[in-house]
C-alpha cells in the first residue's frame, strides 16, 4: 500500500555536504519510513482486518522481518510509524538477519572433539556449497593446534563421534563412498 504523497516528509539535510552525498534523504510518513539502509512499510494484513509491518533492508528482495501492527484509535487505520517504533524495528530486524547468518554459518561449518589413539583430536566438517558441485572438506588438528590430515568428503558427510574416531583410527585415510552417503560411517 502506497502512502499518501501528502503524509510524506523528507530530512532537512543538505543534500550536496559531503557527509550526505551519497545517501539518499531519508522518508518519512505514516505508513513509510526508509531512513539508514531500513524501510519500514505499514501494510494491508492478508489474512485478517488488521495491518502488518514489513522491515526490507536495501538491496534486498524479501523482507529480513514481518508482524503485527497495532491499530489506531479509529480502529480501522494502522498506528502511524514514529521513530521510537522504527528505531525497535531496525533493531529487531538486525537480531533476526544476525541469528540467520549465525544459523547458516553453522549448518556450513561443524565442529568436535574427539579422543582417538591417546589424543585429544579437533574435527572439523566445512561444507562448501555450489550449485552444480558442492562438497565438504574433513580436516583433524592434533592437540597444538596443527592440521594432521584433510580429506575432500561429500557435503552431506555426516559428522559425529563415531566417525570422526573411525576416521582417525583408520589412519584419515578417505572414507569409501556409499550410494547414499557414508555407511559405518554417521551416527
Amino acid at each position: 500500500m502506497n502512502p499518501d504523497a501528502s503524509d510524506m516528509t523528507l530530512d532537512d539535510h543538505d543534500p550536496t555536504s559531503p557527509s550526505q552525498a551519497d545517501q539518499p534523504a531519508a522518508l518519512r510518513s505514516d505508513r513509510l519510513w526508509q531512513l539508514d539502509g531500513w524501510t519500514a512499510r505499514v501494510i494491508k494484513n492478508e489474512d485478517d482486518d488488521g495491518w502488518a509491518v514489513e522491515m526490507l533492508q536495501d538491496g534486498e528482495a524479501e523482507p529480513a522481518l514481518v508482524g503485527p501492527w497495532t491499530m489506531g484509535r479509529d480502529k480501522k487505520n494502522p498506528k502511524p510509524l514514529d521513530q521510537a517504533a522504527f528505531n525497535t524495528l531496525v533493531k529487531t530486524a538486525s537480531e533476526v538477519l544476525q541469528r540467520h547468518r549465525q544459523q547458516a554459518h553453522a549448518m556450513l561449518h561443524k565442529r568436535l572433539t574427539v579422543f582417538a589413539l591417546d589424543a585429544q583430536w579437533d574435527v572439523r566438517l566445512d561444507i562448501t556449497p555450489d550449485e552444480y558441485e558442492p562438497y565438504a572438506t574433513l580436516s583433524a588438528f592434533d592437540e597444538l593446534g596443527e592440521e594432521v590430515a584433510q580429506v575432500r568428503v561429500p557435503p552431506d558427510f555426516r559428522l559425529g563421534v563415531a566417525s570422526a574416531t573411525a576416521w582417525i583410527s583408520g589412519g584419515f585415510a578417505r572414507p569409501a563412498q556409499a550410494s547414499r552417503g557414508f555407511e559405518g560411517w554417521s551416527e
